[in-house]
């Protein structure tokens, strides 16, 4: 009975074992390829700095100059060209407003007429009411001093 009662004991390999070495030795070799690369780019750099200073010193005085005419030339062609944009968008925008499309923004705008025109009659409204205020005081004035 002894030989019925024992669990046959089998050695398996862990799943995954050799893949999980291949996965090492590639990110590894991928890892060492990329620290080469961006070695010879720092030499590489570094080189060219060192070629090119005495350059750059020697026509500073013409290359700083045409730089910033430069720059601000394009940053004026760009800011041109998105105020053009802008204004071709604001025009599109009023046009689908007018021909009652509802772009994006229109109940904003609404709702912010709504809230002018209802501060607007309620000023109109407390003009009038100092207005008859003042025009009270006056005649009670007028009235006090006739009586003096």
């Amino acid at each position: 009975m002894s030989d019925q009662s024992r669990v046959p004991v089998t050695h398996e390999k862990a799943p995954g074992g050799s893949r999980q070495a291949v996965k090492f030795l590639t990110a590894g070799s991928i890892g060492a390829a990329l620290l080469l690369l961006s070695g010879l780019t720092l030499t590489g750099t570094v080189i060219t700095v060192v070629l090119a200073t005495p350059i750059l010193v020697i026509f500073s005085p013409v290359l700083v100059p045409a730089a910033v005419v430069t720059f601000m030339v394009t940053a004026g062609f760009f800011f041109a060209g998105g105020c053009g944009i802008a204004s071709i968008m604001t025009l599109l925008w009023m046009y689908n407003y007018v021909t009652g499309k509802h772009p994006i923004g229109a109940d904003k705008l609404d709702y912010a007429r709504g809230k002018i025109a209802e501060k607007a009659r309620d000023m109109k409204e407390r003009a009038k009411e100092y207005g008859h205020y003042v025009q009270h005081r006056a005649e009670d004035a007028t009235t006090q001093t006739q009586t003096s």
